[in-house]
Order: structure tokens, then sequence, then C-alpha cells
């Protein structure tokens, strides 16, 4: 017994030794297919383990998230007067008996989701990191640390803005109507505004990472910049589950600020990576001849 520590640790040392010799005998990280597929496995469980976690904790805490989720519908104003239930002008119905139970499901599905955001956000990277070169990898802390806030702030976003896509979508109501709302199609409603809002703001950190990666570069992305620009608010018309044009201006304003924030980061990024490793054809013409082709003459040659 008094030799096990020390058994534990030489078992340590040769596991440590054979994770070496692994890595530089496939330093690519390259694996079959089915590797491929029982990694995708083993990923996609955690991702749903940590999902299940999430959601008890959606179960357990209910009333208080419920109360939290309805706030938007019964605070939206229609023609000066808010509430719900029977002396509000809102009301939430449940159409078969089975929808209570629904709808636990699907608050608990939202809070699972959020909550398991750093766990299935990393699970994602995790799964394509080992295609990734040695230093590419080590982007992976600030993929983490910067993706999760950003979904959470995409999710905070979209509630601010639920609020009012339900004062102008209720405001529409004829006099002498009462709204009676389904429960089913209001959660659907939330659910696509927070994964719409949460996705949507992870763009700019997918351009920064392609520059890191080297595809694109800031010179690429300034040929583009309009473009991209409009194709941000047409994606956050798109993604926007209301017709409410101020829903859809907050979302594609969001995203072309944050685009503006990954502009410079890319700016910055591409300056330093010149200053660190400049291009020795930088700054000739067309019809210059390079250094290389001075080399490959013949005069040099016999030289």
């Amino acid at each position: 017994m008094a030799k096990l520590p020390g058994a534990i640790q030489g078992a340590r040392v040769v596991g440590e030794r054979y994770v070496r010799a692994q890595r530089r005998a496939n330093p690519e990280g390259r694996m079959p297919l089915f590797d491929h597929l029982r990694e995708l496995r083993n990923r996609v469980v955690k991702m749903a383990l940590g999902l299940i976690a999430g959601m008890i904790v959606g179960f357990i805490f209910f009333n208080p998230v419920w109360r939290v989720i309805e706030h938007p519908l019964c605070a939206a104003k229609i023609r000066g007067y808010t509430g719900c239930g029977q002396l509000g002008v809102n009301q939430l119905v449940l159409n078969g008996p089975l929808d209570a139970f629904y709808l636990r499901v699907k608050v608990a599905l939202i809070v699972g989701i959020i909550l398991s955001s750093p766990i299935w956000l990393y699970q994602l990277w995790a799964f394509i990191a080992p295609g990734l070169y040695a230093r590419e990898k080590r982007w992976g802390h600030l993929f983490l640390g910067t993706a999760v806030p950003l979904f959470l702030a995409g999710n905070v976003l979209a509630y601010l803005s639920l609020g009012r896509s339900m004062h102008y979508l209720l405001d529409l109501t004829p006099h002498g109507v009462q709204n009676l709302i389904q429960v089913d199609l209001y959660m659907s409603f939330v659910m696509t505004m927070l994964v719409a809002f949460g996705i949507a703001l992870e763009l700019p950190l997918l351009i920064v990472m392609l520059n890191l990666a080297g595809i694109l570069t800031h010179e690429r992305f300034r040929k583009w910049r309009r473009v991209l620009i409009f194709a941000v608010f047409l994606i956050a018309g798109i993604a926007n589950p209301s017709p409410d044009p101020i829903t859809m201006l907050i979302l594609g304003g969001a995203c072309a600020a944050l685009v503006e924030v990954a502009e410079f980061i890319v700016w910055r990024h591409d300056r330093r990576r010149a200053r660190l490793h400049p291009d020795p054809y930088a700054g000739l013409s067309d019809d210059e001849v390079s250094p290389l082709d001075l080399d490959e003459r013949p005069d040099n040659r016999l030289n």
C-alpha cells in the first residue's frame, strides 16, 4: 500500500508519454470516419446531459420563470389598458388537457438552453478543434469566453424587444375584440426570439475567428463591408419572428455595431501580422521583377 502513490505516479508519466507520442505521430489530429462519428456522439451526449440538467432547474423554478416570460404580454398596452386574465385585455388560454404539461416542458427547455449554453458551445468548439492546428486550438478560451456572453446578451436583447413586439402587434386589435392567445403559440414566439437573437449576435465572433484562421483578411472584409451590413439587416428581418420594424432595427443595429467592433479587431490583427511577418513582395508593381525571379536568371546561376 505504501508503494501505491509511486505506482500511480509512474502510470501517469507513462500515460503522458503515450499522449505526446500520439501527438507527434498525428500532429494534425486526423481521425477515421467512425472515430469522428463516435466523437460526435460523445459531444451530443454531453450536450444533452447539460440540457437535461438545465431543464431540471427550469422545472423546479417554473413559477418565477413563467411570471418573467408572460410579463411582456401582460404589460403590453392596448388602447391604454394592460393586464392578463379575465380582467385584462389579454388572456392566455390552453386548449387541451396536456397543454399545461407541455407548457412546463417548454419553459424548462428555455431555461435549459440558456443555462447549458457554456456546455453546448464548448462541445461544438471541442468537436471542431481537433481539425485545427496547435496555435488555433488555443483560441478555444477566446471563443468560449466571447460566445457565451454574446449569446446571453442576445437573450437579454430579445426579452427587452419582446415587450415592444407585443405592444406593436396587440395594439392592432380592433375595438371590442379580446385577445385569447394560445400559450403554445406564445411560447413558440418567445423561443424563436431568444434563439434568433442569441445566434445572430454570434456573427461578429465568426468574422473574428475566420480572420484568426487566415481565411478572411481586412482587405477582403473592407471590399464586402456594405454587402455584409446589408446582409446583417436582411438576416435580422428573416430571423425576427414578428413584422415589427422596431424589433428588426434593434436586432440589425446591434449586429451591425458588433460587426464594426469585429472589423476593428480584424484590422488590428492584420496590422500586427504584417508587422511581425512582412510580405517581401509588398509594394512591387505588376511589371516589376520579383527578387525570386532575379535569382532564377541564367547569369545569376552562372555567378
